[in-house]
Protein backbone atom coordinates (compact mmCIF):
# COMPACT_ATOMS: atom_id res chain seq x y z
CA UNK A 1 0.00 0.00 0.00
CA UNK A 2 1.07 3.42 -0.47
CA UNK A 3 2.98 5.79 1.93
CA UNK A 4 2.18 9.11 0.16
CA UNK A 5 -1.13 9.75 1.32
CA UNK A 6 0.58 9.51 5.10
CA UNK A 7 3.76 11.08 4.62
CA UNK A 8 1.44 13.91 2.61
CA UNK A 9 -0.68 14.08 5.87
CA UNK A 10 2.07 14.66 7.94
CA UNK A 11 3.29 17.02 6.07
CA UNK A 12 0.65 19.12 6.82
CA UNK A 13 0.48 18.71 10.47
CA UNK A 14 3.96 20.32 10.76
CA UNK A 15 4.29 23.32 13.23
CA UNK A 16 3.81 26.42 11.67
CA UNK A 17 5.74 29.81 12.51
CA UNK A 18 8.96 29.74 9.66
CA UNK A 19 8.77 30.02 6.06
CA UNK A 20 7.97 27.05 4.04
CA UNK A 21 7.20 28.64 0.02
CA UNK A 22 8.09 31.99 -0.80
CA UNK A 23 6.12 33.46 -3.43
CA UNK A 24 6.29 37.15 -5.10
CA UNK A 25 8.97 37.65 -1.78
CA UNK A 26 6.26 36.52 0.32
CA UNK A 27 6.99 33.56 2.83
CA UNK A 28 4.08 31.17 3.44
CA UNK A 29 4.34 28.50 6.48
CA UNK A 30 2.86 25.02 7.20
CA UNK A 31 -0.05 26.75 9.09
CA UNK A 32 -0.43 29.11 5.45
CA UNK A 33 -0.77 25.66 3.60
CA UNK A 34 -2.58 23.66 7.04
CA UNK A 35 -5.40 26.16 6.48
CA UNK A 36 -5.96 26.23 2.67
CA UNK A 37 -5.99 22.05 2.92
CA UNK A 38 -8.78 22.08 5.90
CA UNK A 39 -11.18 24.31 3.76
CA UNK A 40 -10.65 21.78 0.77
CA UNK A 41 -11.23 19.04 2.89
CA UNK A 42 -14.26 20.44 4.24
CA UNK A 43 -15.30 21.58 0.91
CA UNK A 44 -15.26 18.21 -0.74
CA UNK A 45 -16.77 16.54 1.73
CA UNK A 46 -20.12 19.15 1.59
CA UNK A 47 -19.56 18.68 -2.71
CA UNK A 48 -20.77 15.31 -2.18
CA UNK A 49 -17.82 14.12 -3.86
CA UNK A 50 -17.01 10.20 -2.88
CA UNK A 51 -13.72 8.85 -1.60
CA UNK A 52 -13.52 7.04 -4.79
CA UNK A 53 -14.30 10.29 -7.30
CA UNK A 54 -11.30 11.85 -9.24
CA UNK A 55 -10.68 15.16 -9.37
CA UNK A 56 -9.96 17.97 -12.02
CA UNK A 57 -7.09 20.26 -10.89
CA UNK A 58 -6.11 23.25 -12.32
CA UNK A 59 -2.92 24.41 -10.85
CA UNK A 60 -1.10 28.08 -11.81
CA UNK A 61 2.56 28.16 -9.33
CA UNK A 62 0.93 29.38 -6.45
CA UNK A 63 1.70 28.44 -2.73
CA UNK A 64 -2.68 27.63 -2.60
CA UNK A 65 -1.98 24.99 -5.31
CA UNK A 66 0.95 23.15 -3.19
CA UNK A 67 -1.14 23.41 -0.81
CA UNK A 68 -4.32 21.84 -2.49
CA UNK A 69 -2.02 19.32 -4.19
CA UNK A 70 -0.61 17.82 -0.69
CA UNK A 71 -4.20 17.89 0.53
CA UNK A 72 -5.43 15.44 -2.88
CA UNK A 73 -2.49 13.46 -2.18
CA UNK A 74 -3.36 13.21 1.50
CA UNK A 75 -6.89 12.07 1.22
CA UNK A 76 -5.16 9.13 -1.64
CA UNK A 77 -7.30 10.70 -4.53
CA UNK A 78 -6.87 10.60 -8.03
CA UNK A 79 -5.46 14.01 -9.65
CA UNK A 80 -6.16 14.76 -13.18
CA UNK A 81 -4.10 17.53 -14.54
CA UNK A 82 -5.53 20.69 -16.72
CA UNK A 83 -3.32 23.49 -17.87
CA UNK A 84 -4.32 26.52 -16.74
CA UNK A 85 -2.59 28.27 -19.12
CA UNK A 86 -5.34 28.10 -21.97
CA UNK A 87 -8.74 29.22 -23.22
CA UNK A 88 -12.08 28.42 -21.79
CA UNK A 89 -12.79 25.93 -24.80
CA UNK A 90 -9.99 24.03 -24.04
CA UNK A 91 -10.45 24.00 -20.19
CA UNK A 92 -14.12 22.59 -21.22
CA UNK A 93 -12.50 20.00 -23.42
CA UNK A 94 -10.30 18.73 -20.93
CA UNK A 95 -12.88 18.73 -18.34
CA UNK A 96 -15.41 16.78 -20.23
CA UNK A 97 -12.32 14.12 -21.89
CA UNK A 98 -11.46 13.91 -18.01
CA UNK A 99 -14.79 13.13 -16.83
CA UNK A 100 -13.74 13.87 -12.99
CA UNK A 101 -16.89 15.35 -10.90
CA UNK A 102 -15.39 17.77 -9.15
CA UNK A 103 -12.68 20.98 -10.29
CA UNK A 104 -10.69 22.89 -8.34
CA UNK A 105 -9.11 25.96 -9.79
CA UNK A 106 -8.41 29.92 -9.36
CA UNK A 107 -11.54 32.02 -9.51
CA UNK A 108 -10.27 33.10 -13.58
CA UNK A 109 -10.64 29.35 -14.47
CA UNK A 110 -14.30 29.46 -13.94
CA UNK A 111 -15.28 31.62 -16.56
CA UNK A 112 -18.91 32.21 -17.86
CA UNK A 113 -18.77 29.61 -20.29
CA UNK A 114 -16.88 26.61 -18.33
CA UNK A 115 -19.48 26.90 -15.66
CA UNK A 116 -22.27 26.30 -17.57
CA UNK A 117 -20.69 23.33 -18.86
CA UNK A 118 -20.26 22.12 -15.77
CA UNK A 119 -23.85 22.33 -14.90
CA UNK A 120 -24.70 20.77 -17.69
CA UNK A 121 -22.18 17.78 -16.77
CA UNK A 122 -23.67 17.54 -13.52
CA UNK A 123 -19.64 18.48 -12.05
CA UNK A 124 -18.73 20.94 -8.45
CA UNK A 125 -16.60 23.58 -8.27
CA UNK A 126 -13.83 24.53 -5.84
CA UNK A 127 -12.18 28.49 -6.42
CA UNK A 128 -9.09 29.32 -4.75
CA UNK A 129 -6.76 31.81 -4.34
CA UNK A 130 -4.38 33.35 -1.47
CA UNK A 131 -5.35 31.45 1.08
CA UNK A 132 -9.20 31.36 1.03
CA UNK A 133 -11.32 28.42 -0.51
CA UNK A 134 -14.88 28.62 -1.74
CA UNK A 135 -17.56 26.88 -3.47
CA UNK A 136 -18.12 28.05 -7.40
CA UNK A 137 -21.92 29.84 -7.39
CA UNK A 138 -24.36 27.64 -9.91
CA UNK A 139 -21.39 24.72 -9.05
CA UNK A 140 -21.48 23.92 -4.87
CA UNK A 141 -22.32 20.26 -5.50
CA UNK A 142 -22.38 17.48 -7.72
CA UNK A 143 -25.87 16.65 -9.33
CA UNK A 144 -26.75 12.76 -9.16
CA UNK A 145 -26.71 13.09 -12.73
CA UNK A 146 -23.10 13.23 -12.93
CA UNK A 147 -21.09 10.84 -14.83
CA UNK A 148 -18.33 9.35 -13.91
CA UNK A 149 -15.93 6.11 -13.54
CA UNK A 150 -14.92 5.73 -9.96
CA UNK A 151 -11.05 5.84 -9.61
CA UNK A 152 -9.30 2.54 -8.44
CA UNK A 153 -6.30 3.49 -6.63
CA UNK A 154 -5.15 7.21 -6.21
CA UNK A 155 -2.65 8.56 -8.81
CA UNK A 156 -1.98 11.99 -10.61
CA UNK A 157 -3.06 12.03 -14.07
CA UNK A 158 -1.15 14.18 -16.49
CA UNK A 159 -1.02 15.02 -20.16
CA UNK A 160 2.02 13.72 -22.02
CA UNK A 161 4.42 15.87 -24.22
CA UNK A 162 4.54 13.65 -27.00
CA UNK A 163 7.58 11.60 -26.95
CA UNK A 164 5.84 8.00 -27.99
CA UNK A 165 3.08 9.53 -30.41
CA UNK A 166 0.12 12.38 -29.92
CA UNK A 167 -0.02 13.78 -26.13
CA UNK A 168 -2.24 11.04 -23.97
CA UNK A 169 -2.97 10.58 -20.32
CA UNK A 170 -0.07 9.41 -18.30
CA UNK A 171 -0.82 7.83 -14.72
CA UNK A 172 2.02 8.70 -12.43
CA UNK A 173 1.25 6.10 -9.33
CA UNK A 174 1.81 7.47 -6.30
CA UNK A 175 4.99 4.83 -5.57
CA UNK A 176 7.06 6.50 -8.66
CA UNK A 177 6.52 9.63 -6.94
CA UNK A 178 7.73 8.02 -3.24
CA UNK A 179 10.93 6.85 -5.05
CA UNK A 180 11.94 10.17 -5.46
CA UNK A 181 12.25 10.79 -1.45
CA UNK A 182 15.02 8.34 -1.81
CA UNK A 183 15.74 7.84 2.16
CA UNK A 184 12.19 9.35 3.33
CA UNK A 185 11.00 12.04 4.84
CA UNK A 186 11.97 11.13 9.29
CA UNK A 187 13.61 13.50 10.91
CA UNK A 188 17.29 12.35 10.08
CA UNK A 189 16.27 13.00 6.35
CA UNK A 190 14.62 16.75 6.64
CA UNK A 191 16.53 19.73 5.31
CA UNK A 192 19.00 22.02 6.98
CA UNK A 193 17.58 25.58 8.25
CA UNK A 194 20.30 26.89 6.84
CA UNK A 195 20.27 25.30 3.65
CA UNK A 196 19.18 27.46 0.72
CA UNK A 197 15.75 27.09 -0.51
CA UNK A 198 15.34 25.84 -4.41
CA UNK A 199 13.87 27.30 -7.02
CA UNK A 200 10.48 25.95 -8.53
CA UNK A 201 9.63 27.54 -11.82
CA UNK A 202 8.47 24.12 -13.83
CA UNK A 203 4.33 24.43 -14.05
CA UNK A 204 2.84 21.82 -11.28
CA UNK A 205 0.89 20.86 -13.32
CA UNK A 206 3.12 18.79 -15.60
CA UNK A 207 5.85 16.23 -14.32
CA UNK A 208 8.87 18.05 -13.43
CA UNK A 209 6.38 20.27 -11.83
CA UNK A 210 5.30 17.81 -10.17
CA UNK A 211 8.76 15.54 -9.46
CA UNK A 212 10.41 18.79 -8.24
CA UNK A 213 7.37 20.09 -6.16
CA UNK A 214 6.24 16.80 -4.06
CA UNK A 215 9.68 15.60 -2.85
CA UNK A 216 10.55 19.44 -2.16
CA UNK A 217 8.03 19.58 0.17
CA UNK A 218 7.93 16.01 2.22
CA UNK A 219 11.69 16.65 2.77
CA UNK A 220 11.09 19.46 4.61
CA UNK A 221 13.36 21.91 2.30
CA UNK A 222 12.26 25.35 1.73
CA UNK A 223 11.45 27.02 -1.62
CA UNK A 224 11.23 29.88 -3.62
CA UNK A 225 8.18 29.40 -6.21
CA UNK A 226 7.69 31.17 -9.23
CA UNK A 227 4.97 31.63 -11.38
CA UNK A 228 6.83 30.84 -14.58
CA UNK A 229 10.70 31.46 -15.24
CA UNK A 230 11.74 35.03 -15.31
CA UNK A 231 15.50 36.36 -15.46
CA UNK A 232 14.42 39.33 -13.49
CA UNK A 233 13.56 37.10 -11.03
CA UNK A 234 16.13 34.06 -11.64
CA UNK A 235 18.56 36.62 -10.61
CA UNK A 236 16.91 37.98 -7.53
CA UNK A 237 17.17 34.19 -6.49
CA UNK A 238 20.85 33.90 -6.88
CA UNK A 239 21.28 37.51 -5.30
CA UNK A 240 19.48 36.91 -2.19
CA UNK A 241 19.41 32.69 -1.54
CA UNK A 242 23.32 32.15 -3.09
CA UNK A 243 22.63 28.78 -4.04
CA UNK A 244 25.18 26.49 -4.79
CA UNK A 245 23.34 24.70 -7.47
CA UNK A 246 20.42 25.66 -9.58
CA UNK A 247 18.20 24.70 -12.32
CA UNK A 248 17.43 26.71 -15.78
CA UNK A 249 14.78 25.76 -18.14
CA UNK A 250 16.81 25.31 -22.06
CA UNK A 251 15.00 28.74 -22.96
CA UNK A 252 16.46 30.02 -19.83
CA UNK A 253 19.74 29.59 -20.97
CA UNK A 254 19.77 31.92 -24.08
CA UNK A 255 17.78 34.60 -22.22
CA UNK A 256 20.38 34.79 -19.71
CA UNK A 257 22.93 35.37 -22.54
CA UNK A 258 20.53 37.59 -23.98
CA UNK A 259 20.36 40.03 -20.90
CA UNK A 260 24.10 39.94 -20.55
CA UNK A 261 24.35 39.10 -17.07
CA UNK A 262 27.63 39.90 -15.69
CA UNK A 263 29.51 36.64 -14.54
CA UNK A 264 30.44 37.41 -11.11
CA UNK A 265 26.29 37.26 -10.23
CA UNK A 266 27.05 33.52 -11.17
CA UNK A 267 30.55 32.88 -9.68
CA UNK A 268 29.03 31.04 -6.78
CA UNK A 269 27.36 28.54 -9.08
CA UNK A 270 29.26 25.15 -9.43
CA UNK A 271 26.67 23.54 -12.00
CA UNK A 272 22.97 24.34 -13.29
CA UNK A 273 21.28 21.63 -13.89
CA UNK A 274 18.58 21.93 -17.48
CA UNK A 275 16.62 19.85 -19.55
CA UNK A 276 12.60 18.93 -20.57
CA UNK A 277 13.43 20.84 -23.98
CA UNK A 278 16.37 20.14 -26.54
CA UNK A 279 19.03 22.82 -26.17
CA UNK A 280 21.05 24.09 -28.94
CA UNK A 281 24.77 23.09 -28.25
CA UNK A 282 26.73 26.59 -29.81
CA UNK A 283 24.05 28.21 -26.95
CA UNK A 284 25.67 25.63 -24.21
CA UNK A 285 28.99 26.02 -25.14
CA UNK A 286 28.45 30.17 -25.45
CA UNK A 287 27.00 29.89 -21.68
CA UNK A 288 29.61 28.23 -20.30
CA UNK A 289 32.44 29.78 -21.89
CA UNK A 290 31.28 33.25 -20.68
CA UNK A 291 30.17 32.10 -17.23
CA UNK A 292 32.71 29.28 -16.35
CA UNK A 293 29.93 27.30 -15.31
CA UNK A 294 28.89 23.52 -16.57
CA UNK A 295 25.16 22.93 -17.62
CA UNK A 296 24.03 19.39 -17.00
CA UNK A 297 21.68 18.04 -19.25
CA UNK A 298 18.95 15.55 -18.45
CA UNK A 299 16.52 13.68 -20.89
CA UNK A 300 13.50 12.68 -20.05
CA UNK A 301 9.99 12.44 -20.83
CA UNK A 302 6.05 11.66 -19.00
CA UNK A 303 6.10 7.89 -20.25
CA UNK A 304 9.47 7.60 -18.90
CA UNK A 305 8.25 8.59 -15.49
CA UNK A 306 10.93 11.19 -15.97
CA UNK A 307 14.48 11.47 -16.62
CA UNK A 308 16.63 8.98 -17.92
CA UNK A 309 19.68 10.22 -18.73
CA UNK A 310 21.86 13.07 -17.12
CA UNK A 311 25.36 14.77 -17.19
CA UNK A 312 27.45 14.70 -13.92
CA UNK A 313 30.27 16.85 -12.59
CA UNK A 314 32.06 13.27 -12.70
CA UNK A 315 31.68 12.75 -16.62
CA UNK A 316 32.29 16.90 -17.54
CA UNK A 317 35.65 15.69 -14.88
CA UNK A 318 36.69 12.75 -17.22
CA UNK A 319 35.52 13.96 -20.43
CA UNK A 320 36.06 17.57 -20.37
CA UNK A 321 33.26 19.51 -23.44
CA UNK A 322 34.17 16.68 -25.60
CA UNK A 323 30.64 15.77 -24.70
CA UNK A 324 29.50 18.98 -24.89
CA UNK A 325 25.91 18.99 -26.82
CA UNK A 326 25.01 15.43 -25.58
CA UNK A 327 22.18 15.03 -23.19
CA UNK A 328 24.19 12.31 -20.72
CA UNK A 329 24.58 8.74 -19.82
CA UNK A 330 21.79 6.30 -18.79
CA UNK A 331 20.77 6.86 -14.91
CA UNK A 332 18.78 5.03 -12.31
CA UNK A 333 18.87 1.85 -14.16
CA UNK A 334 17.34 2.69 -17.67
CA UNK A 335 18.39 1.40 -20.97
CA UNK A 336 18.96 2.84 -24.20
CA UNK A 337 19.52 1.80 -27.95
CA UNK A 338 18.42 3.21 -30.86
CA UNK A 339 17.26 1.62 -33.56
CA UNK A 340 16.84 1.11 -37.34
CA UNK A 341 13.29 3.22 -37.99
CA UNK A 342 12.03 0.73 -40.96
CA UNK A 343 13.35 -2.66 -39.26
CA UNK A 344 13.41 -1.99 -35.51
CA UNK A 345 17.16 -3.67 -35.60
CA UNK A 346 19.36 -2.26 -33.21
CA UNK A 347 22.26 -0.08 -34.87
CA UNK A 348 25.59 0.42 -33.79
CA UNK A 349 27.42 3.10 -31.88
CA UNK A 350 27.54 6.54 -33.77
CA UNK A 351 24.61 6.06 -36.22
CA UNK A 352 21.36 7.89 -36.00
CA UNK A 353 18.46 6.06 -35.96
CA UNK A 354 14.90 6.12 -33.18
CA UNK A 355 15.69 5.55 -29.98
CA UNK A 356 14.08 3.30 -27.45
CA UNK A 357 14.30 3.06 -23.44
CA UNK A 358 13.81 0.41 -20.84
CA UNK A 359 12.62 2.83 -17.68
CA UNK A 360 12.59 0.68 -14.70
CA UNK A 361 9.63 2.82 -13.10
CA UNK A 362 7.63 2.08 -16.06
CA UNK A 363 8.50 -1.51 -16.50
CA UNK A 364 10.77 -4.24 -18.44
CA UNK A 365 9.79 -3.26 -21.91
CA UNK A 366 11.34 -1.09 -24.57
CA UNK A 367 9.50 2.05 -24.80
CA UNK A 368 9.84 3.38 -29.00
CA UNK A 369 10.09 6.95 -29.06
CA UNK A 370 9.82 9.54 -31.83
CA UNK A 371 12.69 10.74 -31.20
CA UNK A 372 16.16 10.53 -33.54
CA UNK A 373 19.56 9.88 -31.72
CA UNK A 374 23.09 8.71 -31.60
CA UNK A 375 24.46 6.73 -29.27
CA UNK A 376 28.02 7.13 -29.37
CA UNK A 377 30.83 4.73 -28.02
CA UNK A 378 31.19 5.78 -24.42
CA UNK A 379 27.08 5.69 -23.53
CA UNK A 380 26.24 9.37 -24.12
CA UNK A 381 23.07 10.26 -25.87
CA UNK A 382 22.96 12.96 -28.39
CA UNK A 383 19.49 14.23 -29.06
CA UNK A 384 19.43 14.85 -33.02
CA UNK A 385 15.76 16.13 -33.15
CA UNK A 386 12.00 14.40 -33.98
CA UNK A 387 11.10 12.24 -36.70
CA UNK A 388 8.16 13.23 -36.88
CA UNK A 389 8.86 17.14 -36.89
CA UNK A 390 7.14 18.21 -33.82
CA UNK A 391 7.84 21.82 -32.39
CA UNK A 392 9.04 22.29 -29.33
CA UNK A 393 7.28 25.18 -27.80
CA UNK A 394 6.82 26.08 -24.24
CA UNK A 395 7.85 22.97 -23.32
CA UNK A 396 4.84 21.15 -25.16
CA UNK A 397 5.22 19.09 -28.42
CA UNK A 398 3.41 20.52 -31.23
CA UNK A 399 2.74 18.57 -34.33
CA UNK A 400 2.79 20.32 -37.86
CA UNK A 401 -0.87 18.45 -38.86
CA UNK A 402 -2.12 19.55 -35.42
CA UNK A 403 -1.33 23.42 -37.31
CA UNK A 404 -2.78 22.59 -40.35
Amino acid sequence: MSELPRLCAEALARPGGSGVVEFEHQWFDWDDLRRVAAQLDELIVASGATADAPVTFIPRNRPWAVAALLALLAQGRTVRMVYAFQSPAGIIRDISRLAAPLVIAEPGEFSAEVVTAMVAAGYAGIAVEGLAANPVNGVETIATSAQYVPAISGRVEILTSGTTGPPKQFPVEFSMIEQLLGGGTGAAQMASPDQPPGLLYMPIGNISGIYSTIPTFLKGMRAVLLDRFKVDDWRDYLARHKPKVTGLPPAGVQMVLDADIPAEELSGLMAIGTGAAPLDPTVQAAFEERYGVPLLISYGATEFGGPVTSTSLKDIEEFGSTKRGSVGRAIGGAQLRVVDPDSGAPLPAGTEGLLEVVSPRIGPDWIRTSDLAVLDADGFLWHKGRADGAIMRGGFKVLPETIE
